[in-house]
């Protein structure tokens, strides 16, 4: 909770955070009064938000609860309409251009997020072994569907637009019959995973409200349906942050603890495509998505497994995840399942983030990773990709300085990283040409440093004495006895 809490001002009036059309999140109240009054504030990135529909920010809101709780702080009372209002003219007044014009469309979100596409992931992998800082680079999709929110669970201020559509599933959803919420998600499922249009259309607040008790039903079809349809919904780009936001992820992370293997699988499939987008990261990582991945990184179907890594690679390309992976233990995992040749390259993918990062680095030079990574070097059937891997790793544990250096000369690297040199071509040559060259400079510098034993074995002090003292009888101020 503690990353949020620079991000957050809390304060006495301010309880209910809501997320606007255009993706920010302020406090509802004041927004309502905005609202009212048709005003719009400039934030300080010069874009406007849009009005048009509140979101309850549920990530955000329980964020608070919980470190409120943990501080033993009480929470936060809400605004009071005519106090928000009384604040929202007081800026009107000095911003009297900033009203909001009538029938503008939704402002789409401007974040363009990478499409999760399988095939593409698949190619992702070896190209990113090669440039472990860089995110994977996975097709985008066009970014041209914008949706109206109404429901429930959501406040909107203006009239809701529903469509027909959402009211027939929204009827099947709600039945108190099994068999018209299996056939109402079966229908669901198909019809996302084929008809693009309809993710946008069927992703509502109310529909995604709908899916909570679903998720986690004791009825092993109805939770493996509705996991499955929420991975076409999170397809679409404009639906990621609208489900984490939605307050979904938790009931995911339930899945990956005591779901059914085919949830499961579904589960850390939704949880990769929703941690593309990189307003969503921070929060998957602290609603404690990590701990669960890295437990089915060892579990489960080899889907789940190729899943769960995937999520963890672009998780950890922040740094509060990065530290939580530390935490939790996952530098053994990883170097573990390293060493046994199981899943190395998408491992390598997580192993380069953690390398970037001082704590990541200190962790895998504490678990002996220098040494594991130099022999799979000095394997003979070592495959293109694992060297690459290899390489990448080693060059982000590089930046450690001296400490590397001497686990890396003591591992044998000098002549692996040689024949690296010889044998490879482009990035993977070139990082193992700067890591031989860092070591010989480093081994140049150690031979020039002085032997002061040697010298003082050869009688260079005493020699020194005479010359400064001027005699030999021993009377001299200079003396070799410490």
């Amino acid at each position: 909770m503690e990353d949020f809490v620079s991000q957050i001002i809390i304060c006495e009036n301010i309880s209910i955070w809501s997320s606007v059309s255009s993706g920010h999140t302020f406090e509802r109240v004041c927004v309502e009064a905005c609202k009212k009054i048709d005003f719009a504030p400039i934030l300080k990135d010069g874009s406007v938000p849009d009005f048009s529909a509140v979101i309850p920010n549920l990530a955000l809101k329980s964020t608070i609860v919980n470190w409120c709780q943990t501080h033993l702080i009480n929470p936060p009372k809400p605004f009071d309409l005519s106090k928000a209002e009384e604040l929202v003219r007081s800026l009107s007044s000095k911003k009297p251009n900033t009203q909001i014009e009538k029938d503008v469309p939704s402002v789409k979100l401007d974040h363009a997020v990478s499409e999760l596409i399988r095939s593409s992931s698949e190619e992702s992998v070896s190209a990113v072994t090669t440039t472990p800082t860089q995110p994977l680079q996975l097709a985008d999709s066009p970014s041209c569907y914008s949706s109206a929110s109404s429901s429930s669970e959501i406040e909107t201020l203006t009239a809701p637009n529903i469509n027909e559509e959402e009211e027939y599933f929204l009827t099947k959803l709600k039945s108190h019959q099994v068999f018209d919420i299996e056939e109402a998600l079966i229908t669901l499922r198909k019809i996302t995973r084929t008809e693009e249009s309809s993710r946008v259309v069927l992703c509502t607040p109310r529909v995604l409200s709908a899916f909570r008790s679903l998720i986690v039903s004791r009825y092993v079809n109805i939770q493996v349906n509705s996991v499955a349809v929420l991975v076409n919904l999170s397809l679409e780009k404009t639906n990621k942050v609208k489900i984490v936001r939605s307050g979904l992820v938790p009931d995911l992370i339930d899945v990956l603890k005591s779901g059914s293997p085919e949830a499961q699988e579904h589960a850390c499939g939704a949880l990769f495509s929703l941690a593309l987008d990189d307003h969503n990261k921070t929060a998957i990582g602290v609603l404690g998505a990590l701990q669960p991945l890295m437990h089915m990184l060892r579990s489960g179907s080899e889907r789940t497994r190729h899943d769960s890594a995937l999520a963890l690679y672009h998780l950890s390309l922040i740094q509060s995840n990065k530290t939580k992976l530390v935490k939790i233990g996952s530098v053994p995992v990883l170097l573990s399942m390293v060493k046994s040749g199981h899943m190395t390259g998408r491992v390598f993918l997580i192993l380069c983030n953690l390398a970037s990062g001082s704590d990541g680095r200190a962790a895998m030079l504490d678990s002996g990773a220098v040494d594991c990574l130099v022999k799979l070097l000095k394997g003979s059937e070592l495959d293109e990709p694992t060297r690459e891997g290899c390489v990448a790793v080693l060059y982000g544990l590089s930046q450690a300085g001296l400490r590397f250096k001497g686990l890396a000369k003591a591992a044998g690297a000098v002549e692996e990283l040689a024949k690296v040199e010889r044998t490879a071509n482009g990035l993977t040559r070139e990082k193992a040409r700067k890591m031989s060259e860092m070591l010989k400079r480093g081994s140049e510098e150690e031979q020039e440093e002085v032997d002061w034993e040697a010298l003082l074995d050869s009688g260079f002090m005493t020699r020194t004495k005479f010359r400064f003292g001027g005699g030999k009888d021993g009377s001299c101020v200079n003396s070799s006895e410490f």
